[in-house]
């Protein structure tokens, strides 16, 4: 009789299954990446407010030069610059004023550089290439060397001390940008838009306000607020053709707090954060349409 001896072999216990890295897709940051984006955008965060609430804290000073020894405020704080600038300047008429310049050059100039870029977007004329680089050319001009010819022109159009003289030479200085801006986003609105208009019996105006400046409303957003950004903030022009106290923006009304021997810096720092709430409103109006409209704007050209 024969005996089959069976061997069995001990198998040693199965070691613990590892657990598997999870793969890090593509474009995905790991942890350190992550840390040093946040961190880089905080420090960004930090220079870019650090100059607005350095501004805020001089206003706050009631002395001219309080900005010499800032440690001191601390001690003294008060609104007393407000109601000094509020109550006893111009303030209000230099907001008027600049709220007639600055909307005046956002609607005329954001409504010639929808014209124009849509037309050179759209329609292919003798110089339609020509006319971008001459508009870009006008920007290559210093400011210094337009303020005397055009003082000569709007003197003899009798133009000098009135808003359409500044609403006119903001539209200059803004609408050449604006055009190629809203160009190139005119340039991202298929042309089977303007087809399917005119089999509807649109005409070309009307296409163009019924159909495409609605779609293009995130880049007239943009232009929008560079054109009331740039009349807001321009001084040369406005001290030069505004003769009248009453006629000041606020750009030249900060100049008032500056002698030959003397500047009320606590004023003047007061007035600037006085200025800061008009902008400031107008921004949040079109942000949602300002990040849109500059990617979508840069695809084509």
């Amino acid at each position: 009789m024969s005996t089959t001896t069976l061997e069995k072999t001990e198998a040693g216990p199965t070691p613990a299954a590892q657990p598997s890295r999870r793969a890090r897709r593509r474009g995905e940051r790991g942890p350190l990446g992550a840390a040093l984006l946040h961190g880089g955008l905080a420090l960004a965060s930090l220079i870019a407010l650090a100059p607005v609430a350095w501004l805020v804290f001089l206003s706050l000073g009631p002395d001219k030069d309080d900005y010499l020894h800032p440690g001191k405020i601390l001690g003294k704080i008060t609104f007393s610059n407000y109601s000094f600038v509020l109550e006893h300047t111009g303030f209000f008429d230099w907001f008027k004023s600049t709220m007639i310049v600055a909307l005046g050059t956002t609607f005329i100039g954001v409504f010639v550089a929808a014209t124009t870029g849509y037309a050179v977007s759209r329609m292919r004329f003798p110089g339609y290439k020509s006319l971008m680089w001459v508009l870009l050319l006008t920007q290559a001009f210093p400011i210094a060397i337009l303020i005397v010819p055009m003082y000569e022109i709007f003197s003899e159009l009798g133009l000098i001390d009135t808003y359409w003289s500044l609403i006119v030479i903001n539209c200059t200085t803004a609408v050449p940008y604006s055009a190629w801006l809203l160009k190139g986003y005119f340039d991202t609105i298929p042309f089977e838009i303007d087809e399917a208009g005119r089999v509807d019996g649109l005409t070309p105006f009307g296409t163009f306000f019924r159909l495409i400046l609605p779609l293009a409303r995130p880049g007239l957003a943009v232009a929008g607020f560079y054109n009331f950004i740039t009349a807001v903030s321009e001084v040369a022009f406005a001290t030069t053709f505004m003769l009248d106290d009453s006629k000041y923006t606020f750009a030249v009304g900060l100049q008032t707090f500056v002698s030959e021997h003397d500047a009320q810096w606590n004023y003047m720092a007061a007035t600037a954060v006085l200025i800061a709430i008009p902008v400031s409103v107008f921004f949040y109006l079109v942000q949602k349409n300002l990040v849109t409209g500059l990617t979508a704007g840069g695809t084509k050209g």
